[in-house]
């Protein structure tokens, strides 16, 4: 792709995508999320919130789309990822956003050990940048421009430990946020997408 991207792009890129799902047998749970775009004039924006610190999230503090596990007040994943952005940052994608497509299915990871846990991610559009209202489970809303995250030379490492075990992870740094982990491997399958390649759920998160 040459020139700056735009959300006509991003739904093109996924139109044709096949995720690839994960074996949904035994007692795996089910979460989904919502990786909200807008166009601005100065290109795409991808909003991301700060989920706040709480010490029963295994993402505590982390940079996240909003989204959460699906409960039985949902019909499908679908549903929860927008009743949960509804939830989270009072956007209700139902009514102001564009379904453009689906990302691949991510086997959830948290403090270093599997967890019974899928998350699907669902990419949409919405034509405005509202007025978020976060809730008590987001620290902050960030919108971070697209083109900082298809410039590979923004990408960084951060360093994460568990037990006697150190490696270094891949990471975008924006401003005084990290993108890292779960996130960080949705938004690596978008961006392969985009530039026109096979992305798809290749990348697990350690946590």
């Amino acid at each position: 792709m040459t020139g700056m991207p735009t959300v006509d792009d991003l739904r093109r890129s996924l139109q044709d995508h096949e995720p690839r799902l994960l074996d949904r047998t035994g007692e795996l749970k089910v979460a989904a999320v919502a990786a909200v775009a807008r166009q601005t004039r100065r290109g795409v924006e991808m909003l991301f919130i700060h989920r706040a610190e709480d010490p029963r999230d295994p993402w505590s503090g982390h940079m996240a789309f909003p989204g959460g596990r699906v409960d039985d007040r949902d019909a499908d994943s679908l549903e929860a990822a927008v009743r949960e952005t509804k939830e989270e940052v009072d956007l209700d994608l139902e009514t102001r956003g564009t379904l453009l497509g689906r990302l691949s299915d991510v086997a959830a990871v948290g403090r270093g050990r599997p967890l019974s846990l899928v998350v699907e991610p669902y990419v949409f559009a919405i034509e405005e940048r509202p007025a978020l209202e976060p809730n008590h489970e987001v620290a902050d809303v960030v919108w971070v421009p697209l083109d900082f995250l298809l410039d590979r030379s923004n990408r960084s490492t951060i360093a994460w430990r568990h037990g006697d075990v150190a490696v270094n992870l891949p990471c975008y740094r924006y401003n005084e946020h990290v993108i890292w982990g779960l996130t960080f491997g949705m938004v690596d399958e978008l961006i392969t997408l985009i530039e026109g390649g096979s992305g798809g759920g290749r990348w697990m998160d350690p946590r």
